[in-house]
């Protein structure tokens, strides 16, 4: 069991698997809604098995030996990416239901883009526009699967 656990990307595969079961049984008990062609739980539901498929994969894909000889070296500069995309992440869950779907993904898109590092301010905001913008209009209107319009008056 051990000499199984031994790569930290094996690791890392049974606690996405362990999140992904997790996320699965509160994905099933999401209440249905009658008259709605997609009920709310179907993205859940398919992103939990997703994590799941892809869990399994990293697991037997990892090579415990190739682990051992490769050294990790996360410049700084890296890992206050990291750490800023991970505050980013938290910051937009907090935020999705107040300020609503939109604007919040909108800034999260702008924001995240610019500090990975594209520099290109019109493609930029042309894409954290357009992307929520449709995102919101096929949840809302196509698939009727309400987003959280916060502020916003539709």
């Amino acid at each position: 069991m051990n000499r199984v656990l031994k790569s930290a990307e094996r690791k890392i595969s049974i606690i996405f698997i362990l999140l992904a079961i997790g996320y699965l049984i509160l994905s099933y008990q999401l209440p249905p809604y009658p008259f709605v062609p997609v009920d709310s739980d179907f993205v859940p539901k398919v992103l939990g098995f997703l994590l799941i498929a892809l869990s399994i994969i990293l697991f037997f894909n990892s090579n415990p030996k190739e682990q051992e000889e490769k050294k990790s070296n996360i410049s700084r500069q890296d890992l206050r990416i990291l750490l800023f995309v991970t505050a980013l992440i938290i910051l937009y869950i907090s935020l999705l239901e107040i300020i609503g779907f939109v604007i919040v993904s909108m800034l999260f898109i702008f924001s995240c883009s610019w500090m990975l590092g594209y520099k290109n301010f019109k493609v930029n905001a042309i894409v954290s526009l357009l992307f929520p913008v449709t995102l919101f209009y096929i949840f809302n209107y196509l698939l009727q699967i309400n987003l959280p319009s916060g502020i916003l008056p539709f």
